[in-house]
């Protein structure tokens, strides 16, 4: 599903050096490959603070703490999606709202969030599922209508653009009130272990998120609030730093992937292709820089998932099922004031998602090799 080995050929010397570096120098906690990666993610995002912590999970949950969510505060995001967004707001005592989910591009929807809050909402966690930006402008609009804070997911999302209704764009992880990331390895900026990031543009936040990180501390044995141990390691940021320059190019390696994907794909009527859904109005785009592809995620009409899963593996093709049960049904997350009618797309889209390999590294013939034994699986299927 990821090639990290061949990506790293690629840059095996930068990495290399500044690995040696931080041993070198013998500064693997809060030493200057984390301050210089701050800045230059910084930069890069066009944001004024990164806070680099221990790892994406962390980042969100300590995004919550700094804005002094309280228990039972209700907080509402997305059915369909990984875990960890909904498990920080348990674990913070404060009360999950899902909601459903946008058929075409997969993200949070809007009108499901304006349904679901009531004078208990404090916030909203959009997430820019499968590198795919959510409708900011309208999630912005609806928070400052009810005065909510949004927290973006910005883990599989990082370098893709949001455009909003006058084709201004911005990076997701900037516009919300604070956003959080991962560098998990297989992410499309990834370390080479644990580690994440929180962002804002808000400096008295920032603060906060600084100190939380880090004890509780601004100054060494003075606790001024309650916090965590969440800190990037120096190494992590070293390979951060070696890789960040080829973010851009990265993703558009794996757009110009989708594209082959769905060029080779298209007019099958079992399988719907995912697409870049702009936030201009203008509709649906099948190229776009709202979209990162951390994930080619296919619809399957009518078709055996498990037996094309078992076709491929048998190929040697991997493949993944991101997410095969919505959040709501899981054992962790059931709530009686779930209806199911309210999670009618989420339901249907864990019977039908399938997603195909994707990274850096795919050339034309792998991606012409899965797709011709995706075609090959529905023709003796019909």
């Amino acid at each position: 599903m990821v090639d990290l080995q061949g990506q790293y050929a690629g840059i095996k010397d930068q990495v290399s050096a500044a690995i040696q570096g931080v041993i070198d120098t013998t500064t693997f906690i809060n030493g200057p490959e984390v301050h210089a990666f701050q800045k230059e993610l910084e930069a890069y995002l066009g944001v004024k603070h990164v806070i680099p912590c221990a790892n994406g999970t962390d980042a969100l949950q300590v995004a919550m703490m700094a804005l002094g969510l309280k228990p039972g505060d209700e907080v509402i995001t997305a059915d369909f999606t990984f875990a960890a967004t909904v498990e920080v707001i348990a674990l913070l005592g404060l009360t999950p709202v899902l909601v459903d989910v946008d058929p075409v591009s997969f993200n949070i929807d809007v009108a499901a969030i304006e349904r679901a809050i009531t004078s208990k909402t404090k916030a909203i966690v959009p997430v820019h599922l499968f590198g795919l930006a959510a409708p900011m402008e309208a999630i912005m609009a609806l928070a400052d209508k009810h005065n909510l804070y949004v927290i973006e997911d910005n883990a599989q999302g990082i370098g893709a653009n949001h455009a909003n209704a006058s084709g201004q764009k911005h990076k997701t992880g900037t516009i919300g009130h604070v956003a959080s990331t991962s560098f998990f390895p297989s992410k499309n900026l990834g370390c080479y272990g644990d580690g994440g990031a929180v962002f804002t543009n808000d400096d008295a936040l920032a603060h906060s998120l600084r100190g939380i990180v880090n004890h509780g501390m601004y100054e060494r044995y003075h606790h001024d609030v309650v916090g965590v141990n969440s800190r990037l390691d120096s190494m992590q940021a070293a390979v951060l730093r070696a890789k960040l320059p080829h973010l851009d190019t990265y993703n558009a390696a794996r757009r110009l992937a989708a594209a082959q994907y769905t060029q080779a794909l298209s007019g099958i009527k079992q399988l719907v292709t995912p697409t870049g859904l702009c936030q201009t109005g203008m509709g649906v785009c099948a190229q776009c820089d709202c979209h990162v592809f951390h994930q080619y995620t296919l619809r399957l009409i009518g078709l055996d998932r498990d037996a094309l899963v078992a076709h491929l593996n048998g190929l040697g093709i991997p493949c993944g099922v991101y997410y095969p049960i919505p959040l709501h049904a899981q054992k962790a997350y059931k709530d009686p004031r779930y209806n199911e009618a309210d999670f009618a797309v989420t339901n249907q889209l864990v019977k039908e998602v399938i997603s195909l390999p994707m990274h850096t590294e795919l050339e034309a013939d792998q991606i012409a090799f899965i797709t011709s034994a995706i075609k090959d699986f529905i023709n003796t299927h019909k």
